[in-house]
């Protein structure tokens, strides 16, 4: 009797021991299986991710479609030599030609002519309105086709040899920046000029150098005080490379140190904007 107590006893503990195995087995399983729930679920999160963002672009680039049929319907493209314009935009170009004098407008043979008029006539009509800008021989105003360009001589800015702005010059900067911030279809270049004589002093090395610092003074004060976008605005020393007249004598020496100003135009700006004046009336 006490022997069969014994083997069942054995037998019991046995079989309790087989059971605590199975059950440890079965614990690791179940933490590894979890594990790898958990990792899918992070994979899947990732694809949910990647998916939203991706149906995120795609709704983006339908809004932008919509954008760039409206801007496309005024947009300018050039087919060679020949300039290709909308309906809507020779509407909006007829517009600002119909405020252009008749005689002026005659000139105009091809497209490309009625736009380098409508161009600057925006610019020129808001300079012409200075009378810092009119009648003055150390002023001068020339369009070359959509490129408006306002010369100004060295002596209403600068000092003899010095790229300081004198204070003086401050209400012709003014009526210019007022000009530049008027018309936000045109960049600008801001272009120092020198006579050929020869200079070097404590402040600049040479012509190259005074040029580049007088037209870099100016885009500063543009910048600095009249909030100009320094995207909208380049400084270009050109040094004594282009005269306007021979550096033959002290009168043509005077005329050929100056700055000049070179309003360039750009065409989808300057379509958009007249869109944008058309649905504001």
């Amino acid at each position: 009797m006490k022997k069969s107590l014994l083997v069942l006893l054995l037998l019991v503990i046995g079989t309790s021991c087989v059971s605590k195995k199975k059950y440890a087995d079965l614990e690791s399983k179940y933490i590894d299986s979890k594990g790898s729930l958990q990792k899918l679920e992070l994979k899947f999160a990732k694809i949910d991710k990647r998916v939203e963002i991706y149906n995120n672009k795609i709704n983006s680039l339908k809004g932008d479609n919509v954008t760039l049929e409206k801007e496309n319907a005024l947009k300018l493209e050039m087919l060679g030599n020949k300039a290709v314009i909308s309906k809507e935009g020779r509407v909006l170009l007829n517009k600002t030609l119909s405020k252009i004098d008749p005689k002026k407008l005659a000139t105009a043979k091809t497209l490309k002519d009625s736009l380098n008029l409508a161009v600057s006539y925006n610019v020129v009509r808001k300079a012409l309105g200075k009378s810092e800008f009119n009648n003055s021989e150390d002023i001068d105003i020339d369009i070359d086709q959509t490129v408006v360009m306002i010369s100004v001589s060295e002596k209403l800015l600068f000092n003899s040899g010095s790229y300081k702005v004198k204070k003086d010059a401050l209400v012709l900067i003014t009526k210019l920046a007022d000009i530049i911030q008027s018309e936000p279809s045109m960049d600008v270049m801001i272009e120092g000029h020198t006579d050929s004589q020869t200079i070097k002093n404590a402040s600049v090395s040479d012509n190259w150098d005074l040029s580049t610092k007088r037209a870099t003074s100016i885009v500063r004060l543009l910048q600095n005080k009249f909030d100009i976008e320094g995207s909208r605005l380049i400084a270009s020393g050109r040094g004594d490379t282009m005269p306007l007249f021979p550096n033959t004598n002290k009168e043509n020496r005077a005329k050929n140190r100056r700055i000049r100003i070179v309003i360039l135009p750009n065409l989808n700006k300057f379509f958009a904007l007249l869109a944008e004046e058309e649905a504001g009336k």
